[in-house]
């Protein structure tokens, strides 16, 4: 199987990556089939280029984004990349919502003084 992904390249703590088209199976630095875009996290403007037209092109051929090439590229306006991220809950969002409900609850069970 097809898969569009990352590739880390650059220094420690200089981080840059390669888009690349890549078998699943196979590790993403030795050998992939072709470059489709780079995006350079750590630039005071993060840059981020794609091609499009080859990006559509290996999708209708089967590829598959990943999950993370998927959000970017949805950030960027791509469409269609809704189907290849999956939806993960916030842990955090749900420690602060359970925390609220017995504090609300505990208000509510307060005799009134008449």
């Amino acid at each position: 199987m097809l898969v569009i992904r990352l590739t880390r390249t650059g220094k420690r703590s200089q981080e840059s990556f390669r888009m690349v088209v890549a078998e699943k199976a196979k590790a993403v630095k030795r050998q992939y089939i072709e470059m489709v875009g780079h995006y350079n996290p750590t630039s005071k403007e993060k840059t981020f280029q794609f091609d499009q037209e080859r990006i559509n092109y290996w999708i209708s051929k089967g590829a598959q984004p990943s999950e993370t090439v998927a959000s970017l590229l949805k950030s960027k306006g791509v469409s269609n990349m809704e189907k290849f991220i999956k939806f993960t809950p916030n842990k955090k969002a749900k420690r602060k919502k359970g925390g609220d409900e017995p504090e609300a609850s505990v208000s509510s069970e307060t005799p009134s003084a008449e």
